[in-house]
């Protein structure tokens, strides 16, 4: 499979490495190269079979519709665009591409996401739940695409008209920590999924571009990583 991927960041250095690891040619393009979107045009992007973006939210929109208008099918890691997501998708679908994105490609955080839904029930107990999230310092959105993730999935599940606080820290080098606090006048449940390195984002990331290659649609990771 041939990959282009967009971002030289420590987890875009990562998907490259994966991604020769799995047997793929990838090409790696950084914002320097890449202002505005300008060099992903239909014939540079000939012979691409998928595009992966791990860059910034105030670029990859723009990523995301040349790309999409180039009819390359695309998996976006990149957070924080997702007021945009209707757009996004309407794009995707009238340019019958391929199209995956995450607010976290971990299989582990796909599974906190099943185990904080089973615990949402806490709530309906006499139970007051919080969220806590932290991330190295450079990350660029607050709260992490991750922790909204997790509140929505909570509130979801426990048909409550109110979210769960997020409340958010930016320090050092963490990878991404998120904790699910569900505290009650008899005791208290700790939920928590500490990553120890970006290797479970990058490799989620590559699995989905093999999955996603030769497909149409418009597609959430957390619907398909079982199917990986």
């Amino acid at each position: 499979m041939n990959v282009l991927l967009l971002g030289r960041g420590k987890t875009g250095s990562l998907v490259a490495d994966v991604a020769r690891q799995r047997g793929h040619d990838i090409r790696v393009m950084g914002a320097e190269e890449n202002a505005g979107a300008a060099m992903l045009v239909a014939e540079r992007l000939r012979g691409i079979d998928v595009v992966i973006d791990f860059t910034a939210p105030s670029c990859v929109v723009a990523h995301i519709e040349a790309c999409v208008g180039a009819g390359k099918n695309m998996v976006i890691g990149t957070t924080g665009w997702y007021g945009e997501i209707d757009r996004v998708k309407t794009l995707v679908e009238s340019q019958e591409t391929g199209f995956v994105y995450a607010v976290n490609f971990s299989v582990g955080v796909n599974l906190f996401l099943d185990v904080a839904r089973a615990a949402a029930a806490a709530l309906q107990h006499e139970y007051a739940g919080q969220i806590f999230e932290r991330h190295h310092a450079h990350k660029k959105d607050a709260p992490s695409g991750t922790a909204i993730a997790i509140q929505r999935v909570v509130r979801e599940a426990c048909s409550k008209d109110e979210d769960l606080e997020i409340t958010s820290f930016r320090e050092g080098d963490v990878v991404g920590m998120h904790e699910v606090v569900l505290d009650s006048a008899v005791d208290t449940i700790y939920l928590c999924h500490d990553a120890k390195s970006r290797r479970g984002f990058a490799d989620g990331a590559v699995r989905a571009a093999e999955w996603i290659a030769g497909k149409k649609g418009f597609y959430d990771f957390k619907d398909v990583w079982r199917e990986l």
